[in-house]
């Protein structure tokens, strides 16, 4: 049976580790002064090298020879996920009395340490506060939010970093020339993006996709793309795009045919988000785009979440209110209106008491129907808000956050951060602002920008933002 790339490519020394510099250097100073702790402990994200690194320091704490396979009798690995109880680490601990067979140091390496049960870390507490000279606990886990503080506080603590796409990738090119086949740059770059940072993830894909290539037959971006069920990067750039722009066609299709091509919508939502955060820098009004995606992750209908959040909600009117319908009116033939007179002349008067005639209605004509209807409803935050959203998002996030009062045609925006009412004073945004309220058949309204407390609790801004603004009431006043 072959043996996986991830375990053939293992780190054998401390110089061997990929992308860890900041923790490599100080064991191998440690090391070389002979300075030895009785405990470390080793966290960070899966596939960056934790385990390899305990067992490197194991080996190199006894001057013992490693080639990434060789155990040792002194050397005890414990998974922590099968042996979690408060039994298991009484076990370790009455052992741990017992001096090494061979080598200088007994060491226990236990990893998922997060496992362990709180009776279990009690146990092992005792332990660490009171180490034989004899025993180095090297502990690994993926998750240290989960470890007492009582357990961090007795140990040296390492935290392996994410793995950057570019070491990953000219290491990935290497170890496919070992392998017999030929790998892209681009496509090196594609299995790094997707490997989040964990070197064995990339290991893994790679040995996954080497099948498919060999020295004549390069493995591209395009065929590992394809078989990791990504989508173009060109397909998601014009999905974007066609978000910013609006474009609800556009945006329909290319989903629909996404969907097709069975590009599932995690997937959609990751690329979607690498795509604005490479042009976040340029585009900074993307910050909003990235944070609705991201809420989609979470969301229990994501397909649905994910079409309703590229395609906004432009369409639909706050608060359920009907689009009025806009009423044309016909203009009247003047020459109608010459016929008036002879025509009355032709009437004979009716011998009934005549009754008093009803006068047109009269319409102000520098008012439309359309802009009387507008003024009826008045202002409306909501409104406003939504009107910002497709010129300038950032804004219309600035506007959320803000708190709002709206008296004698004077509407006050207030926020505690210096940096949002800055925002809010930049002439764009004041401009930007007050064409919306004239292009509402508001433009009487002035705008007051001041420093001030936002609303205390979330949820009822929230429920605020939903209901069209308001003013929130202190009940204990009224």
């Amino acid at each position: 049976m072959r043996l996986a790339l991830y375990r053939k490519y293992r780190s054998r020394s401390l110089d061997e580790v990929l992308g860890q510099d900041h923790i490599t250097t100080i064991l191998r100073k440690s090391l070389e002064k002979g300075i030895i702790s009785h405990a470390y402990l080793l966290t960070g994200p899966r596939g960056t090298g934790k385990t390899s690194v305990a067992r490197i320091l194991a080996h190199e704490i006894n001057k013992l020879p490693y080639d990434g396979e060789n155990s040792h009798l002194d050397i005890i690995e414990i998974d922590a996920a099968s042996n979690s109880g408060v039994d298991n680490i009484r076990e370790l601990r009455d052992k741990a009395q017992i001096a090494p067979s061979v080598a200088k140091y007994k060491v226990y390496i236990i990893d998922e340490v997060h496992m362990l049960s709180k009776s279990a870390f009690n146990a092992l507490l005792k332990t660490l506060e009171e180490p034989p000279s004899h025993v180095v606990f090297i502990l690994a886990t993926t998750d240290v939010d989960k470890l007492p503080a009582t357990i961090i506080s007795r140990v040296q603590h390492y935290y392996f970093h994410p793995i950057g796409e570019a070491i990953i990738a000219p290491r990935l090119i290497e170890i496919a020339k070992l392998e017999g086949f030929t790998l892209d740059r681009d496509a090196a770059q594609l299995i790094a993006e997707q490997s989040k940072g964990g070197f064995r993830d990339s290991l893994s894909l790679l040995d996954q996709l080497s099948v498919l290539a060999n020295e004549k037959t390069p493995l591209t971006r395009e065929v590992v793309a394809q078989n990791l069920g990504l989508a173009n990067s060109e397909t998601i750039a014009r999905l974007l795009d066609a978000s910013v722009a609006g474009n609800h066609k556009e945006i329909i299709s290319i989903l629909g045919s996404l969907g097709s091509a069975g590009v599932d919508t995690r997937t959609i939502v990751d690329q979607l988000l690498g795509e604005a955060r490479s042009r976040l820098v340029n585009s900074p009004e993307l910050t909003g785009t990235i944070q609705n995606l991201i809420d989609i992750i979470k969301h229990p209908y994501p397909e649905l979440k994910l079409m309703t959040t590229l395609i906004g909600q432009k369409s639909v009117q706050p608060n359920g209110v009907t689009p009025q319908k806009r009423v044309i009116s016909t203009p009247v033939d003047s020459s109608a209106n010459e016929q008036i007179p002879e025509l009355a002349k032709k009437i004979k008067p009716s011998p009934q008491k005549p009754q008093q005639a009803i006068e047109p209605p009269t319409v102000d004509p520098e008012l439309p129907q359309e802009q009387a209807v507008k003024k009826s409803l008045g202002f409306n935050w909501k409104n406003l808000v939504e009107e910002i959203k497709p010129q300038s998002i950032m804004l219309y996030t600035l506007l959320q956050k803000c708190n709002h009062s709206f008296s004698d045609k004077i509407l006050t925006i207030s926020t505690n951060q210096e940096f949002d009412r800055k925002k809010l004073e930049d002439s764009k945004n004041h401009s930007l602002i007050m064409q919306v309220l004239k292009n509402s058949n508001l433009d009487d309204i002035d705008v007051v920008i001041k420093k001030g407390s936002t609303t205390a609790n979330p949820d009822v801004a929230n429920v605020m933002a939903m209901m069209g603004g308001g003013e929130e009431l202190n009940l204990e006043s009224i």
